[in-house]
């Protein structure tokens, strides 16, 4: 919780007011005396606190205190210089004196709130907060919805929320809580009947839909949300939240031409999230993966991803087809990618390596060959030009860039064992039977050194 809280020096001015009745009978210079004595230690107290000399600044406000035992100021002060020696006990009875002595002051109350919350006694931190609520009622209500969920007190949090949706909006977090209330059968039932209700009251408020689309979902209820999600495209028809559920509905039918335009109606959407949008791509790309004949679609879907700054979509989407084995449609999402990101040597390697399980030599020959151009000590793009080279019997010119690039191998065992292999084949493939002996000896034995 970050929560500033400010002592306004001027404050001291009127505190030190307080006590002047009772001194009206006094001397004039023992009443100047006793003033320096107090204001001289507060201010040594302020000032040993600036410095973070916490026991010496409550040395000086023992003084102070001395002089005006009812100075709500000092024991405020008091509280705060505890709470930053953790010493709760101690800064829970300075806070609980200032706010017995001025109850209008919120600075008392807040201390005393910071007490219990570091210290996670949250049910003693619920009356406070509500107290804090007449200074600050909406600030505060945030809190007291978290220490409601501290302390599962979910009706109350659930109506705070509630109440706080209709006010002033919706917040990532208070959805949180709600969904992890939601997922409680307790709350369920009730829920549901009062979305029902909502939505037969007021057919064109969109948000009653959409929860209790989730409503039905997170218990397995499928069908009526799939019912929900039906009627809101009916009574709102521009409504694109309609169409994520929609989506997901439809792929659950294997119903991929439905599913499919609503991917791209989310897609093209400025009111949905770019995550869900990430996660509705996903969705089909994993359904694309066993329903081949929705590559165009999803390649078209791709394209809606090309202005992100975050996340490499055409790249990741080829590592996906990399791990399922489908190098045909690697190949496409790499050369994709690198057309925005033509110098990003992971996708480069991804797509050489895919070239070579593809068995597509030729290409793999040209590719590495073009970007030894832009990384020229990359030692992996001349091991590729070499492999390419022996597998199109170009032996010669194997020999060529394996030997140009072995220098470039750091610390890398098994690509120096690599390009000794591929040397070897290229000696045998040149009919020099002794080097290409002692090239496959020394691969042997860069990868099982102990033989």
């Amino acid at each position: 919780m970050n929560r500033k809280i400010l002592f306004c020096g001027l404050l001291l001015s009127g505190m030190l007011l307080a006590p002047a009745v009772s001194r009206a009978q006094e001397e004039p210079d023992k009443i100047a005396l006793a003033s320096d004595k107090f204001e001289n230690n507060f201010y040594e107290a302020l000032k040993q606190k600036g410095i973070e000399n916490y026991d010496k600044a409550l040395l000086a406000l023992e003084v102070c205190r001395a002089e005006e035992p009812n100075n709500p100021v000092v024991y405020h002060e008091m509280g705060k210089n505890y709470l930053a020696l953790k010493n709760y006990p101690e800064a829970e009875k300075a806070f609980l004196k200032a706010t017995q002595l001025d109850a209008t002051n919120r600075w008392y109350w807040v201390g005393l709130y910071d007490v219990y919350y570091q210290t996670q006694n949250y049910n003693s931190a619920i009356p406070i907060v509500l107290k804090l609520t007449e200074w600050r009622k909406e600030y505060y209500q945030e809190d007291l919805v978290s220490l409601y969920m501290y302390t599962d007190q979910y009706d109350k949090a659930l109506a705070l929320i509630n109440e706080l949706e209709e006010t002033v909006g919706h917040t990532e977090r208070r959805e949180m809580y709600k969904l992890q209330i939601l997922s409680d059968n307790r709350y369920n039932k009730p829920e549901k009947e009062a979305f029902e209700e909502a939505i037969k009251k007021n057919p064109k408020e969109e948000s009653n839909y959409l929860e209790l689309i989730y409503l039905y979902s997170e218990s397995n209820e499928e069908e009526k949300a799939a019912k929900v999600a039906e009627m809101l495209q009916k009574e709102i028809p521009e409504s694109d939240w309609a169409q994520v559920s929609l989506f997901k509905f439809n792929l659950n039918d294997n119903k991929g031409d439905e599913a499919a335009k609503s991917m791209f109606r989310v897609l093209g959407s400025d009111k949905i999230d770019r995550k869900i949008k990430h996660r509705v791509l996903n969705e089909f790309l994993i359904y694309t993966n066993n329903n081949p004949k929705y590559e165009a679609d999803l390649d078209r879907a791709v394209g809606y991803f090309e202005d992100d700054k975050e996340i490499n979509v055409p790249k990741e989407v080829g590592k996906f087809f990399f791990t399922k084995r489908n190098f045909n449609q690697a190949i496409h999402y790499f050369q994709k990618s690198l057309e925005t990101n033509a110098d990003d040597i992971e996708t480069i390697e991804l797509l050489l390596y895919s070239y070579v399980e593809d068995n597509n030599f030729a290409e793999l020959y040209n590719v590495a060959t073009q970007y030894t151009e832009l990384y020229p000590t990359h030692a992996r793009l001349y091991y590729f030009a070499g492999l390419a080279s022996n597998k199109q019997q170009q032996f010669k010119k194997a020999k060529e860039w394996l030997e140009n690039g072995i220098d470039f191998v750091v610390e890398d065992t098994e690509l120096e064992a690599g390009f000794n292999r591929q040397l070897g084949e290229a000696y045998a493939g040149l009919g020099d039977e002794k080097k290409k002996e002692a090239y496959f000896s020394k691969a042997n034995k860069l990868l099982k050194p102990g033989e």
